[in-house]
């Protein structure tokens, strides 16, 4: 079952002057994960200081499975709040964003899974896990990190002439985590493959991947949900925002006269 998060002060953006959008949130919804809280608050945040309305709905992790789920949408924005109920889920709707090529932002758990996803599938590492789904599996692609990043606030450096680093507008940033899980091995098969590993931190660990060549493919470890108080979205977020306009875009110009 989809749910519709959009709020009533959105009305107050006329739709002579709004640019708008349709956007998935897949995870399992909850008022006890702060990033989901967040989202109303961002959703305003654009609606006034960027003039650009998402019409956001929420796709539980087992309604994601059905691989039309994330179809239709401009963007696919997988949440915090891992494990989710349905891993098989998440996976499914990363991958019809990564290969429709709907923009595309996954943050903590959605990191974790969108490298799950990309390892499966693309890079042929079917047997690779999460070790928060399976900590007794042979080949954990993501670990437990050596140092939990729980309510850590963190410095990322980011690769110049990278989409994060053209997004952010800097080289280095310091950013919010809650997360106790990184990747850690296969990852030079990934790059490999395409996957572009964009931001780390400062002992060189993964903290930011991107897919060049995809319209807006973003993943990262920390979560820019939860950056200030909400008023002023993180500019990841706002950048999420513009590639799912830009998306509507496209298809409203791609509709038969």
């Amino acid at each position: 079952m989809t749910t519709n998060t959009a709020n009533a002060s959105m009305n107050d953006v006329t739709a002579g002057s709004a640019r708008t959008a349709r956007i998935a949130l897949v995870g399992d919804r909850s008022p006890n994960v702060v990033s989901h809280t967040r989202i109303p608050l961002l959703l305003d945040a654009l609606a006034t200081r960027d003039r650009i309305v998402l019409d956001a709905y929420w796709i539980p992790s087992e309604d994601a499975e059905d691989e039309e789920a994330v179809r239709g949408f401009d963007a696919v924005w997988v949440l915090p709040g891992s494990p989710y109920r349905s891993e098989a889920g998440v996976l499914t709707a990363a991958r019809t964003a990564r290969e429709d090529g709907i923009p595309f932002l996954g943050t903590c758990g959605g990191f974790q899974h969108a490298l799950l996803e990309y390892a499966r599938n693309v890079c042929g590492l079917t047997k690779v896990a999460h070790a928060e789904n399976d900590p007794d599996a042979d080949d954990l692609l993501i670990e437990p990190l050596t140092c939990s990043l729980v309510g850590h606030e963190a410095t990322v450096v980011v690769e110049p002439g990278s989409l994060a680093q053209s997004v952010i507008g800097s080289e280095r940033t310091v950013e919010r985590y809650f997360c106790a899980y990184g990747p850690s091995r296969h990852l030079d098969t990934l790059r490999a493959h395409g996957l572009r590993f964009s931001g780390h931190d400062e002992d060189g660990h993964v903290r930011i991947a991107e897919l060049p060549g995809h319209p807006f493919y973003l993943a990262t470890l920390f979560q820019p949900e939860l950056s200030g108080d909400g008023s002023r979205p993180h500019p990841i977020v706002r950048a999420l925002a513009r590639a799912a306009v830009a998306h509507a875009a496209g298809a409203r110009q791609s509709l038969p006269v």
